[in-house]
């Protein structure tokens, strides 16, 4: 990619086992949604990457579980910045963020396993500190918002590095998607600049 070709960015997606392994070892996603008069809001959340969805906990009472239900269209980006210290560098960097939509759970089974799951997470060589955030989790109020995601926005930092450094072909790319191959020539157009 010549360097002036720096606005096209869509041409970095991760692969399949990539998202696996972000999903599985970043912390920390950011929750987004909007407001009944119309702001973006977006609050930070550990979660669990389970059968595809995107699992968060709350408190019932939030404003946040309000705004879900009464429109479940909601936004999670999960970056490479939520992996914990010392992770290995070979895990993809990077974020994606997910359009999807919220269903909230109260149910028992899933309050059991997803509880663990994400108590695990956080600790996951402390049984101990497991099990006390475990039963910290457990209280009357919280609510489980499962987020099925329906389109993904990606930028894989790994492969943008590689380009630019040229040690990744021109074959190794993503598809071009619209906003860089039809919008972007439109704006450039606008400004009296040759397409890309």
């Amino acid at each position: 990619m010549a360097k002036q070709d720096h606005e096209i960015v869509s041409v970095y997606p991760f692969s399949n086992e990539e998202i696996e392994q972000l999903m599985n070892n970043s912390r920390e996603c950011v929750l987004m949604w909007g407001t009944k008069d119309g702001w973006p809001v977006g609050v930070t959340h550990s979660f669990v990457w389970h059968d595809g969805k995107i699992w968060i906990t709350f408190a019932e009472h939030r404003h946040r579980a309000a705004a879900i239900k009464r429109d479940p269209r909601v936004s999670v980006n999960v970056s490479a910045a939520g992996y914990p210290e010392g992770s290995s560098e070979d895990l993809p960097r990077g974020a994606i963020t997910f359009k999807g939509r919220g269903e909230f759970f109260q149910d028992a089974e899933t309050k059991d396993w997803f509880y663990r799951a994400l108590a695990k997470k956080g600790n996951p060589d402390n049984k101990e500190g497991e099990d006390f955030f475990y039963n910290f989790l457990d209280s009357p109020l919280r609510t489980i918002l499962a987020v099925t995601p329906e389109k993904k926005i990606m930028y894989n930092g790994t492969k943008a590095a590689g380009h630019i450094a040229g040690t990744l072909s021109d074959d190794e790319l993503g598809e071009r998607l619209d906003s860089d191959a039809g919008r972007m020539n439109k704006y450039r157009e606008k400004r009296g600049l040759d397409p890309r």
